[in-house]
């Protein structure tokens, strides 16, 4: 199984809706570590670790959660960190 990590930012009217719960129990569900927290300009940023199949799950559930919601997510690769045990809001 090939952990991998990747950066995400959800932007769009998903503050004060419940997103980052909502992230909270997809990423637990789908089994990731990292974190989610809203970031000052509106958007909601993720960090998740997990395999390609279960990250893009995740984003897949969030984006049926949220129809009409997010706006856009922007995707990157970002450095694994061995550190994140578990999957928790940030702030």
């Amino acid at each position: 199984m090939d952990v991998i990590t990747r950066h995400i930012v959800f932007s769009g009217r998903i503050q004060g809706v419940g997103f980052r719960f909502t992230a909270l129990n997809i990423a637990n569900r789908c089994g990731l570590t990292g974190y989610v927290r809203n970031l000052p300009d509106g958007d909601v940023e993720m960090l998740a670790q997990g395999t390609a199949e279960m990250i893009d799950n995740c984003i897949r559930d969030l984006q049926d959660s949220f129809v009409g919601t997010i706006s856009h997510i922007d995707i990157e690769e970002a450095t694994p960190d061995p550190k994140l045990t578990d999957f928790r809001i940030t702030f």
